[in-house]
């Protein structure tokens, strides 16, 4: 159940029954030929399918992330790390505030993970609340099942290659692209990065058939649901 479907009334009388949240958190930032808002496309979509047959409410996804090594590619934006997590910390304060007591916060970008600690370290200065973090894309069963499909798998590669993040009148390349050292060029800056890394894609192929992707969105969506329903102490 998206916020943006539903007024603050709706909202106060569903706190009266439940208190539980979803918050996705993405990024905008190179996808190869993907879209740029691959990362909050996925975790909205994610989050939204699955809280929405449990009636939990699942909050505008935090369409900004922290990618400073892609910031060569047009389009992208990279937030502060002191800002994201600032701005995930208001939104937790916010929603306690109201009286939500449990909170996934389903993430969609690896670069994200600062705010991990941030949220664990809000966690310290608010008993009674708990918030969950939540990988979608490499949560045990989801990369189970992508490692299943085909092992070489990477940013902007076919696993992120969904319906949704396809844009009209792209072709993806055909063939395999090898595996890049990026974790070689980290500490040589964005413009090296776009040089060496080329189109954006760290490996693998650019796409699979249709009927494997949606195999691995059930996952995702069935392992986020099990988390909000019983993921509590």
């Amino acid at each position: 159940m998206r916020i943006a479907a539903m007024n603050w009334m709706q909202v106060e009388a569903y706190l009266e029954r439940d208190d539980r949240a979803v918050l996705p958190i993405g990024c905008t930032e190179q996808h190869a030929y993907l879209s740029l808002a691959t990362d909050a496309i996925l975790a909205e979509r994610v989050a939204a399918e699955a809280a929405e047959p449990l009636g939990v409410p699942v909050f505008p996804v935090m369409p900004y992330g922290i990618t400073p090594n892609f910031t060569a590619y047009p389009g992208t934006v990279s937030l502060r790390v002191e800002t994201l997590c600032a701005v995930v910390r208001d939104a937790l304060d916010a929603l306690a505030g109201q009286g939500f007591r449990r909170v996934l916060v389903v993430n969609g970008h690896g670069g994200n993970a600062p705010v991990q600690a941030a949220a664990a370290e809000w966690l310290g200065a608010h008993p009674g609340v708990q918030v969950r973090w939540h990988n979608w894309w490499n949560a045990p069963r989801v990369w189970k099942k992508v490692q299943e499909t085909d092992p070489l798998a990477s940013h902007a590669s076919w696993m992120e290659n969904f319906p949704w993040t396809r844009l009209a009148g792209v072709e993806m390349p055909t063939g395999q692209k090898p595996e890049q050292p990026f974790g070689q060029w980290q500490h040589l800056g964005p413009a090296v990065i776009r040089e060496r890394l080329g189109d954006g894609n760290f490996a693998g192929r650019y796409e699979r058939g249709d009927d494997e992707m949606f195999a691995i969105w059930r996952v995702a969506v069935e392992e986020a649901r099990a988390l909000i329903e019983a993921g509590w102490a």
